[in-house]
């Protein structure tokens, strides 16, 4: 794709924005207060918030203009924040963290996959030789400390050529035994045919009806081609069987990826071109405009003094430079302008001093009334409660991103800029305002000179001190009330020599490279229709990526995301072994770059041991993990930590030794510091609900994967691991059967059949469905019991309590306006459990 094209699809981005922007402002006027009718608003808003962020990401991704990356970068940040911010609108809402959109993608006619959030590629490209290097410095650590993975293939073993010569011989000699064998089958069947013809003196047939047998044969052969043709076009038309252009397809795919590469060269030389221009520009203006710059502020402030002296009698008092200097009066004003500011302050002071001592005797009548007033006002709000969509902190930079494109980039003429280069001229305007102010500040030095020698010299008056101290002890207050700082347990100790410890001691483990797009998972296509008949529907694995992407990825990639947005700090991953929830957790540290810290129980077990190691530890952690930001802290198996009752088997191990510190810990973190605690359970129910839920701001279950599910996943996974499908395969028998295994089930299956011998195989022998089913039979899979177990444990859990509650005064409701004379009672039941 050229410039203009992503020129255009930003344009088409920003139009899009700038609706949407009209529409909230329209709806923040007159909030709707029907529940359905908040929901389809806020969905509505969230999938077309998605769609902008989509095409923005990838206009940032392959724009070569440095400038406008720039513009389009700030936008795409808060898009991301926003799409946060209404998601959690959402759960806040319905108090469900799954929401289901299918009406709506219906209306907006948008298919499932548009519903994906994409992962910013700027998240591992902008930081790809740190990303490099830290991962030399772990390889070199592990060698070092003879930590290496044991899955890296082992050294070939040497041998001589003795017993070479002898391993080839032995083969050989087995390909010929093989040939000669089935060389002999032949000769003996045919031998066979001709005794059996000789018995039954069979005669050979004459020419004719050899023909016609002929004929027969091929004609049925024919017909069978064809039919099987047609049925294969039929299949393709109906997208069931996958094009026989998609090789070509492919092709195109490889060749539109080498020029993204080759945007991604241009990208760096026209960034590295436009670094160069910032400083030889600013330079050029310092020796070209810089004295008279000077010269013109001088004069400027000079003349306010003059004129100040003529209107009030007395030179001006300077501003500080805490205050701004000088700047803080001229900001866009002349002198005359500056002064008539002063004297209409003079005048409002004293009409304050006026109005002060009228209000204070109505102030002594207005109490009593205001009194009475306040009592009517709370009846009111309490029978009038209103919704009302929480201040965005991300609109702001949205609107004002969207107006800088409107005024420098939207009707901008670039026909002598084709390569996509900066612009010198913007350069020298953002650069000529750096250069004034800080011209302004040595002026200001000057200038607050220049007024004291004209105080003495001409009033003879001695310049009055402004009173600061005040201010200095208000803010010293005001630091003095925030809570005490983290003590600093390694003053002496570096990064490296603490990086390389956590190392040494499994602490600091590296993530495995795993793509948040391998977790293979389907969109739920019946979830508002369920929802609408009060069926709660199991989340699909699609959700639970999109929730990954949500409360993981984006947060930790983004600072200014991670700063503004709804913060999770702490995330739970609840489910049966199987689901891919340590894969999730490698997933979100891939995709974003981050530090993997374990501290599972059975990883810390006798690891720095005692109250004083345990401090030690967690302040190690939380040191290296905020220095190396992003990071991810791991907890596995986090029941553990939360037992109600420690087994017998594993007291030695102390499970809960992190169960007091991790509130301190979650506490201690900042909106600043890109640290995300993930835990992964497989039994939640065996630990201590209060706590747990405490520690772990949001809860995904994960539950078994569905047919639509299982169907793409042993599609992809048997591609994947080099099978063919082939119509002998039954993948729709596959899914159907396997109901209740897992993922990691799956595949575990897959592999085990599909071994390097079996692969050659299957030109001979194409792949049934019965080759899967036997070895999946040793195998258990999650029962209903179980999935009702973390059913039930999750309606126990603070969302799932109120999405209860929720549902129940739903369905009072319901059975109120049914009665009649209940209807008043049903919605007053309704009503009072939703503020409950």
């Amino acid at each position: 794709m050229s410039n203009a094209t992503y020129n255009k699809m930003w344009g088409e981005a920003q139009e899009a924005l700038n609706s949407l922007l009209e529409g909230e402002s329209e709806k923040a006027l007159e909030p709707p207060q029907d529940q359905v009718v908040i929901f389809q608003m806020l969905a509505t808003f969230y999938v077309k918030y998605v769609q902008i962020f989509r095409n923005l990401e990838n206009v940032y991704d392959q724009m070569v203009h440095p400038q406008k990356r720039i513009l389009i970068r700030e936008v795409l940040d808060a898009v991301m924040g926003r799409i946060l911010e209404l998601k959690n609108e959402m759960v806040e809402l319905e108090f469900s963290e799954f929401h289901y959109f299918d009406d709506i993608l219906q209306d907006l006619k948008l298919g499932p996959e548009q519903l994906d959030i994409p992962i910013p590629k700027y998240f591992l490209k902008e930081k790809m030789e740190v990303l490099r290097e830290r991962e030399k410095v772990l390889a070199q650590i592990l060698a070092n400390a003879g930590l290496e993975d044991l899955n890296l293939k082992l050294p070939l073993k040497i041998i001589p050529l003795e017993e070479a010569v002898k391993l080839i011989q032995i083969s050989e000699r087995a390909r010929q035994g093989r040939l000669r064998a089935t060389f002999m089958r032949q000769i003996y069947h045919q031998d066979i045919r001709e005794k059996q013809a000789r018995l039954h003196g069979e005669k050979m047939p004459d020419i004719g009806s050899a023909a016609v047998r002929i004929q027969k044969f091929w004609r049925s052969f024919n017909q069978y081609k064809k039919t099987a043709r047609e049925k294969e076009e039929e299949m393709i038309f109906l997208g069931m069987d996958p094009s026989p252009h998609i090789q070509s397809f492919n092709n195109t795919l490889l060749s539109a990826q080498k020029v993204n590469f080759l945007r991604y060269e241009v990208q760096e030389k026209h960034e590295e071109d436009y670094k160069e221009a910032l400083v030889s520009i600013k330079t050029n203006l310092k020796m070209l405009e810089g004295p008279d710059i000077k010269e013109s502020l001088q004069d400027q402030i000079r003349h306010w003094f003059i004129e100040c002296r003529n209107m009030t009698g007395t030179f001006p008092d300077y501003p500080n430079e805490e205050e701004g200097g000088s700047a803080l009066i001229f900001s866009d004003k002349t002198p005359q302008q500056v002064i008539q500011d002063i004297l209409l302050r003079e005048i409002e002071e004293e009409n304050l001093k006026k109005a002060k001592k009228e209000t204070k005797e109505k102030k002594e009548k207005k109490k009593k009334k205001e009194k009475e007033e306040k009592k009517e006002i709370k009846k009111i709000i309490e029978e009038e409660e209103r919704w009302k969509m929480a201040p965005s902190l991300f609109v702001p930079t949205i609107e004002e991103g969207n107006n800088k494109y409107k005024g420098v980039w939207r009707d901008i003429d670039e026909s002598w800029n084709f390569p996509q280069s900066h612009d010198p001229e913007m350069i020298k305007e953002e650069k000529r305002k750096e250069l004034e102010s800080e011209i302004r500040i040595q002026v200001d030095e000057l200038m607050r000179q220049e007024l004291k020698n004209l105080k003495l010299a001409v009033d003879r008056e001695r310049e009055i001190p402004r009173k600061q101290k005040k201010k200095k002890d208000k803010k010293k207050g005001k630091k003095g009330k925030k809570g005490k700082k983290e003590k600093d347990l390694t003053p002496d100790r570096t990064l490296d020599s603490l990086y390389k410890e956590l190392v040494e001691e499994g602490l600091l483990i590296r993530p495995l490279k795993v793509q948040l797009s391998e977790y293979i998972g389907e969109f739920c296509y019946l979830g508002t229709t369920l929802r609408h008949i009060s069926i709660e529907p199991m989340p699909s694995l699609s959700d639970v990526r999109q929730l990954i992407t949500l409360y993981g990825i984006l947060p930790l990639g983004s600072q200014t995301v991670h700063e503004k947005a709804p913060l999770v700090k702490t995330l739970l991953l609840a489910g049966p072994s199987g689901v891919g929830k340590k894969m999730l957790v490698h997933a979100i540290c891939t995709e974003t770059g981050a530090n993997l810290f374990n501290l599972s129980s059975t990883n810390i077990a006798g690891k720095y041991p005692g109250k004083s190691g345990l401090q030690l530890m967690i302040h190690m952690v939380m040191k290296v993990a905020r220095l190396l930001q992003p990071s991810v802290v791991w907890i596995g198996d986090t029941e553990k930590t939360f037992y109600k009752k420690v087994p017998k088997i594993e007291k030695e191990m102390e499970p809960r030794r992190l169960k007091k510190h991790l509130p301190k810990i979650i506490k201690l973190m900042k909106p600043e510091d890109r640290i995300l605690i993930v835990g992964t359970t497989k039994r939640p129910f065996e630990a201590d609900i209060k706590p747990l839920c405490k520690v772990y701001q949001k809860i995904i279950m994960i539950p078994r994967p569905d047919y639509a599910s299982r169907f793409v996943l042993w599609n992809q996974v048997i591609q994947q691991a080099g099978g063919k499908i082939t119509k002998s395969l039954n993948i729709s028998c596959l899914s159907k059967v396997t109901d209740g295994f897992t993922q990691g089930q799956i595949v575990q299956v897959v592999k085990g059949i599909l071994t390097d011998r079996r692969v050659r195989q299957q030109k001979q022998k194409a792949l049934t469905a019965t080759e899967f089913i036997t070895s999946l039979a040793r195998l258990e899979p999650v029962y209903k019991e179980e999935e009702e177990t973390f059913k039930t444990w999750y309606s126990k859990t603070p969302l799932g309590k109120k999405r209860a509650n929720a549902l129940s005064g739903a369905d009072e409701k319901d059975k109120g306006k049914g009665r009649g004379r209940g209807k008043i009672k049903g919605k007053e039941k309704g009503k009072g459990r939703g503020k409950k």
